[in-house]
């Protein structure tokens, strides 16, 4: 899988083949070149991961009021 088909990947979609690799790599018995070629592939997906998260922290973190007004997402502590 590719760079750019990763990042077209769901988030979902993305995590779910990053476990995949997690468990294949943990039960050890993958060779050398294929354990450092899906460990390359595990890092660009957890990229990809980390990207989609931050962006959606983006989108939540302004709500727009009823007047249309954009302001800053914080939560009250009680």
């Amino acid at each position: 899988m590719s760079k750019k088909e990763e990042k077209e990947l769901s988030f979902e979609e993305s995590l779910q083949e990053l476990e995949t690799i997690v468990k294949k790599l943990e039960v050890g018995d993958v060779p050398l070149d294929d354990a450092i070629s899906e460990f390359n592939k595990a890092m660009n997906l957890s990229k990809v991961c980390d990207e989609k998260l931050k962006n959606a922290e983006k989108t939540i973190a302004s709500l727009v009021k009823d007047n249309g007004e954009i302001v800053d997402f914080q939560v009250e502590e009680s």
